[in-house]
């Protein structure tokens, strides 16, 4: 939910102490992506942090970091051409779907519409370059026999063999 810094001290869902340490945490895990993101011709425009308390109540990140899904990429290359034109930056996220759903309805009213392969398609690819952009490896398409479940099953086994 929307909060601000005033809310959260007033209402202490987390200490002073707690909340002043999150900030931090924060800018410096941005400063970092944004420094990444810079190397690779991409624009770190704005994220999300999501925090949680350990058991010891020690603050910790509790969700992904700089993902397209919490984050919203721009190339850089392009930006400055397509701001002076008036149009939406070139975007390796989610906005490009958040785009193309506005466009349909308003999906905090109206139901949102089935989307189209030909989007979805353009959706993933852009998740794939920016997969590729950022780790320099080449984004290998699952076999599209194996079930999801099989490929999730097969992923967790080679990374915790002691478990399978």
């Amino acid at each position: 939910m929307p909060i601000t810094e005033a809310e959260i001290l007033s209402t202490q869902p987390v200490t002073p102490e707690q909340w002043h340490e999150m900030a931090q945490k924060s800018l410096a895990l941005f400063a970092r992506g944004q420094q990444v993101a810079a190397e690779k011709g991409l624009i770190l425009v704005d994220t999300k942090y999501e925090f949680g308390l350990d058991e010891n109540g020690t603050v910790v990140v509790a969700d992904e970091i700089h993902t397209p899904d919490s984050s919203r990429y721009w190339v850089a290359n392009s930006y400055e051409e397509r701001f002076a034109a008036g149009e939406e930056p070139d975007s390796l996220d989610k906005e490009f779907l958040r785009l193309w759903i506005t466009s349909q309805c308003d999906p905090y009213t109206e139901p949102i519409p089935a989307i189209p392969d030909d989007t979805i398609i353009e959706f993933s690819n852009k998740y794939i370059a920016l997969f590729e952009r950022v780790t320099g490896q080449t984004f290998e398409r699952p076999d599209p026999a194996l079930s999801v479940r099989a490929r999730i099953r097969e992923a967790l086994a080679r990374e915790f063999p002691e478990y399978f």
